[in-house]
């Protein structure tokens, strides 16, 4: 029993050592970024996501989410500052690794796209839905109309537990319907 107890006890050393290295070669790879709490290896901050690190760190700073690396803006003027009198740095989406993995890299529509793919194609989809439409007065009401329409089947139902996904996407393709006709 004495050697498999040492070998455990070594390899959760080293185990130890590579979490211990890993934590502080991400937060020694930070100097640019605002400052946050320290985050704990794999689950990052997950544990201390409340409004404590806004009174400490204040409207800008940064958590982990996993292994990723968040900064987080609070309160309208700075997000306002970072959105609209800094837009042209912030227009691009984030990198997110795991649509990267499910993707593998190619442009599937504006949802996983980025870059200049993503600037491409969200010009192009925000053009058609105007040519569509989309924001003007007739068809927001007839939006709306439809969503009254299925507010009141759903208050018929009297609390009864059926399946209303059908309904809502029935609702769904009768307003885009009626957009495109």
């Amino acid at each position: 029993m004495e050697p498999l107890g040492a070998t455990t006890i070594f390899l959760a050393v080293c185990i130890s050592c590579l979490l211990f290295l890993s934590a502080w070669r991400k937060m020694s790879g930070s100097g640019k970024l605002p400052p946050g709490p320290v985050a704990f290896p794999i689950i990052g901050n997950a544990l201390q996501l409340n409004m404590k690190n806004l009174e400490k760190y204040g409207p800008i700073f940064t958590i982990y989410l996993g292994s990723e690396r968040v900064v987080v803006l609070y309160g309208q003027e700075v997000v306002k500052e970072a959105l609209i009198d800094q837009g042209d740095e912030f227009s691009d989406r984030g990198h997110m690794p795991v649509f990267e993995r499910i993707t593998e890299k190619k442009v599937f529509g504006v949802q996983f796209s980025r870059g200049e793919p993503w600037k491409q194609l969200r010009r192009f989809t925000l053009t058609t839905l105007r040519d569509f439409g989309m924001g003007k007065k007739s068809t927001e009401e007839r939006i709306l109309e439809e969503a009254h329409f299925l507010v009141e089947r759903l208050k018929n139902t009297h609390g009864e537990d059926q399946l209303c996904l059908l309904e809502i996407r029935t609702e769904e393709s009768k307003s885009f319907c009626f957009s495109c006709y």
